[in-house]
């Protein structure tokens, strides 16, 4: 019994001996411990006077400069409108001036026509049609001004070489608001081909083929300026860039000059409906048709007559076109002239205008 005891007493002390030790180490090492905080520079100071003053002197400067640079804005701004101002005054009356010459230049060609009868006017192209009346023969004049080079273009007769339809079909057709007819045409196995060089958007419709007898090619280039003349090279007149154009005889001035006129077609005939295509100095295009009841010289214009009154209205540039039945002058969907056929004949090119 009591070696018993002995063992448990021992078993006790053992299990509680590391638990001794631990609280003895505790208590002979036992001291006061700290963490350092170091909290004196968050320490409110003493008084906020001393801050509350230096920031509100700051406020107070960033006003200042807040309201100086305000006022030196407005003052900028002010300038600015005031330049602008100017300056657009200055634009305005610069345009004004430039266009001057423009406008004194076409109220004295158009004084040469009269008064319009007819006006159409786009952003594309600005029309006047003007009755003529010189006593031999009656007329119509068409003066255009082209503001976009897209506003003219030429077609071939149902848009097929060999084609033909009238100028009116062509002008309805494409939706134009006018158009005449254009070059001449040789009829072979029941087809009509247009005379001679003739270009359809910057190409050769047939090739070229230089320049003999009287023929004369015109045209617009590609950059909506009326061009022609003769040509014994295609190199000449690939320089000139060509859009479209298409030939006839002959060439009535040219340069500001007039050309002799062959004899041929002072006499054969000596008087017909005809249709003739000019440009100014400012490169408006005028267009005259003359009207004539027949074919057989009694009736109609001589192409001089036709070059003396283009050159009198100051035109630096003019060629004769198809005439005779062929002559065509259509405005806002109507037949302006009277065809000597009694109706509109069908030719192979016709130049078209669009609005």
């Amino acid at each position: 019994m009591n070696r018993n005891v002995k063992r448990i007493n021992r078993f006790f002390m053992l299990a509680t001996a590391p638990f001794i030790g631990l609280l003895l180490v505790m208590l002979l090492q036992s001291k006061s411990m700290t963490v350092p905080l170091h909290l004196e520079e968050y320490a409110p100071a003493a008084s906020l006077d001393a801050q509350s003053g230096k920031i509100l002197n700051t406020l107070d400067q960033a006003e200042k400069i807040a309201v100086q640079t305000s006022a030196s804005i407005e003052k900028t701004t002010r300038l600015y409108n005031k330049t602008t101002t100017a300056m657009s005054s200055i634009v305005k009356a610069a345009s004004t001036q430039a266009a001057k010459p423009e406008q004194i230049y076409n109220r004295r060609i158009t004084s040469k026509l009269g008064a319009a009868s007819e006006r159409v006017n786009s952003n594309k192209i600005h029309i006047e049609l003007y009755r003529l009346n010189p006593g031999t023969y009656k007329a119509y004049a068409m003066k255009i001004k082209l503001k976009d080079p897209h506003a003219m273009k030429m077609t071939l007769g149902k848009d097929a070489y060999g084609g033909a339809e009238t100028t009116l079909t062509a002008v309805q057709r494409y939706g134009a608001i006018a158009g005449i007819n254009a070059g001449g045409f040789a009829d072979a196995g029941g087809k009509r081909y247009p005379l001679s060089t003739t270009v359809l958007n910057g190409r050769y419709v047939n090739g070229f083929e230089a320049t003999f007898k009287d023929l004369f090619f015109v045209g617009l280039n590609d950059s909506g300026k009326l061009i022609g003349g003769k040509f014994t090279s295609k190199a000449k007149l690939d320089a000139l860039s060509p859009s479209f154009g298409a030939s006839f005889v002959p060439v009535l001035i040219q340069n500001g000059k007039k050309t002799p006129i062959p004899s041929k077609w002072q006499k054969t005939p000596l008087r017909a409906p005809r249709t003739v295509i000019g440009k100014y100095k400012d490169d408006q295009i005028i267009i005259m048709t003359a009207d004539g009841y027949n074919e057989n010289g009694s009736s109609g214009a001589t192409l001089k007559e036709l070059q003396d009154k283009m050159y009198n209205m100051g035109v630096t540039d003019a060629y004769n076109l198809d005439g005779g039945g062929s002559t065509s002058l259509i405005l806002n969907g109507r037949v302006v002239n009277r065809p000597s056929d009694g109706n509109l004949r069908p030719v192979a090119t016709n130049f078209l205008f669009f609005k």
